[in-house]
């Protein structure tokens, strides 16, 4: 991959593909574009002498290209001419003539293919980092990615509203510096994390006035029982989910249950939000 220079209006590089085909015999590499090259220059010239002088390599460097290719593909691709009024030369079999013409053709498609994939490289750079998130290994429970929608500065925090799938908001107060350091800024992505232990669950927060900033209203899909504890998954709108771990006691005396609606709330100091590096 490659990026291309910056537009004169500031605006970012945008993502371009670039390949190479290369023929393998075995594991070991039997030619590619430079080597394609060269052959066909020695059809065309009749002598090695020109044809690695036409593809900028030296006469030995030359030799020993065709002595490997030979070797690896099994079947002479450059032979030598006995000498006579023209005084010999070299030239290339059938089927070294035959890999000319294969190679190219095969080059020709992977060069469409390549140009294929490189129009759609601004989907394959938020495909790139969204895998890169999927990679992500953290012990909290819910991850969401969203795009930052709203930054209030403070004198030591900040607070950083993103807006995630569906529309919903989560709302995280963090240091000044974290703030800083994580480049945050509207219209930036970033990601929220939130433990499950720190949510807590509502069956009905109708005209309910809490301090915390964070209430996201959904459906109850699964319940895992525990001894002590229990987790309960309820689905956002927009098809996002939030995982909290209550008592036992408690998600028996909310009368949870599948299919019921409830509420996920948290504080905006329990969310740690991140920035894909």
């Amino acid at each position: 991959m490659e990026h291309d220079k910056r537009a004169p209006d500031g605006a970012p590089p945008q993502l371009a593909l670039q390949g190479n085909v290369w023929m393998t015999v075995g594991g070991e590499k039997l030619g590619g574009q430079d080597r394609v090259a060269l052959l066909a220059a020695i059809a065309e010239t009749g002598s090695i002498t020109r044809a690695a002088k036409a593809v900028k390599m030296s006469y030995k460097g030359a030799w020993d290209a065709i002595d490997a290719m030979n070797n690896l593909a099994g079947a002479t691709l450059v032979e030598r001419v006995a000498g006579g009024k023209g005084g010999g030369g070299t030239r290339l079999t059938a089927r070294g003539a035959q890999l000319v013409a294969n190679f190219r053709q095969i080059a020709a498609e992977h060069d469409q293919f390549i140009a294929h994939l490189s129009a759609q490289s601004h989907g394959l750079a938020d495909d790139f980092l969204l895998i890169r998130k999927m990679q992500m290994q953290t012990s909290a429970r819910n991850q969401f990615s969203g795009t930052v929608i709203a930054l209030r500065r403070g004198a030591v925090n900040d607070e950083v509203v993103l807006e995630i799938m569906g529309g919903q908001q989560v709302v995280a107060t963090i240091t000044r510096d974290s703030c800083d350091s994580l480049g945050l800024r509207e219209g930036a992505p970033a990601f929220a994390l939130v433990k499950a232990s720190s949510i807590i669950v509502m069956t009905d927060a109708t005209g309910a006035r809490l301090s915390a900033r964070n209430q996201l209203a959904g459906t109850v899909v699964r319940l895992q029982p525990g001894a002590v504890n229990t987790e309960v998954s309820i689905a956002l709108p927009g098809g996002g989910t939030i995982a909290a771990i209550i008592t036992r006691d408690s998600a028996e005396a909310l009368d949870l249950a599948v299919g019921a609606p409830a509420t996920a709330i948290f504080k905006a100091s329990s969310v740690i939000l991140g920035t894909a590096g």
